[in-house]
């Protein structure tokens, strides 16, 4: 069982930056890859980043490629996600979640998610 806890969330104008963090408890953190998520209002949960267990693999969105680096410290049990240069349509729920499995089955566990506004 993993429980992960998502923070650094809030307001920021377009254009500044922000770094979420999910602090996994457990164990096993360094067993997962790691990823993280996004649901605007409206709109469906869609894929941002992954990191693979050791930190060799890396893979993200489109629209968030250049501007959004996912790292992790296995030693700290945390996930992070660095986001610069921050749109409007950036604005939305953060989730991170850890997954078992290869690239592309489904995430076992999520946090709850951190909210992001971002200011035009």
């Amino acid at each position: 069982q993993v429980q992960l806890v998502e923070s650094g969330g809030g307001l920021v104008q377009a254009g500044g930056s922000l770094r979420l963090s999910c602090a996994a408890s457990g164990r096993t953190f360094w067993k997962y890859a790691m990823g993280w998520f996004r649901q605007a209002p409206g709109k469906e949960r869609e894929f941002v980043a992954r990191v693979n267990w050791s930190s060799l693999t890396t893979s993200y969105a489109d629209s968030v490629e250049g501007r959004f680096t996912i790292s992790r410290d296995n030693a700290k049990d945390t996930v992070y996600l660095q986001m610069n240069s921050l749109r409007a349509g950036n604005t939305a729920v953060y989730y991170c979640a850890a997954q078992s499995g290869a690239v592309g089955e489904a995430y076992d566990y999520w946090g709850q998610g951190a909210r992001v506004t971002v200011s035009s």
